[in-house]
């Protein structure tokens, strides 16, 4: 497979003992079953707690599946709203291992930091939390499953379904969500969408398409940007009302 490595690129591997990447489907009922690979969003989630901000926005490139997919179900007794605990069954992927191949580009609906669009600052960031394991906790689709983030060349040493021939499809999948501030399609602007894809995995390889180049997707509702104060000017309104240093 070829496997283009773009601009501002980052490369990691994520691992952990359990994960769980559930099905919407799978959720109404109280159960869990985690998809068969991670979804776009849960490792778009797990690059915002290595390292995020909102001059830049993660563009997840390709992943490469490092251990066999296997499942393991557990009794589990979550919290209800009426009160108590009431016992589900919870399908998690079990001893769980990936490299990912990601790169960043501006956010531009995000002019105001214009200013801050500074590539070779960024990257150095963002390579520096990788090798420190994240800012933030990592979690592998949910809380209680722990993820460990460490640098990696991606392609480089033995995976489970190297030699696998053929491809395998994993059907109709969720994709992620594409918020107001990081919508670049007209149509998508200014609503919160949802999206899902189709995808296959070859020699342990899974090509992400771009939020964009998803054609199966819907909006929710009507959604507004989230706007972040101007840090700079903090407190001088304040400062000003209490008459200054006089």
């Amino acid at each position: 497979m070829e496997h283009k490595k773009c601009r501002n690129s980052v490369e990691f591997q994520v691992s952990g003992d359990y994960a769980l990447f559930s099905d919407p489907i799978t959720r109404v009922g109280g159960e869990k079953f985690s998809y068969q690979i991670p979804t776009y969003e849960a490792i778009k989630g797990i690059l915002h707690s290595v390292f995020w901000k909102p001059t830049i926005k993660w563009v997840i490139d390709e992943m490469r599946i490092m251990k066999p997919i296997q499942t393991e179900t557990k009794a589990v007794k979550p919290l209800v709203y009426r009160g108590g605990n009431e016992l589900s069954y919870y399908t998690y992927l079990k001893d769980v291992s990936y490299q990912v191949r990601a790169h960043f580009v501006w956010n531009l609906n995000r002019p105001q930091f214009e200013q801050d669009r500074n590539a070779y600052k960024y990257h150095n960031m963002a390579k520096r939390m990788i090798e420190r394991g994240g800012r933030r906790d990592i979690f592998l689709g949910t809380r209680e499953c722990q993820g460990y983030v460490e640098p990696c060349t991606y392609g480089e040493g033995e995976g489970y379904y190297d030699k696998m021939p053929g491809e395998l499809a994993f059907g109709f999948m969720y994709h992620g969500m594409t918020y107001a501030d990081e919508a670049e399609l007209e149509e998508d602007r200014g609503k919160l969408t949802v999206r899902f894809w189709r995808p296959v995995m070859k020699e342990g390889y899974v090509l992400f398409c771009t939020p964009e180049e998803c054609k199966d997707r819907r909006h929710l509702h009507d959604m507004e940007m989230k706007q972040f104060p101007d840090k700079r000017f903090s407190g001088l309104k304040e400062f000003a009302e209490e008459g200054g240093a006089g």
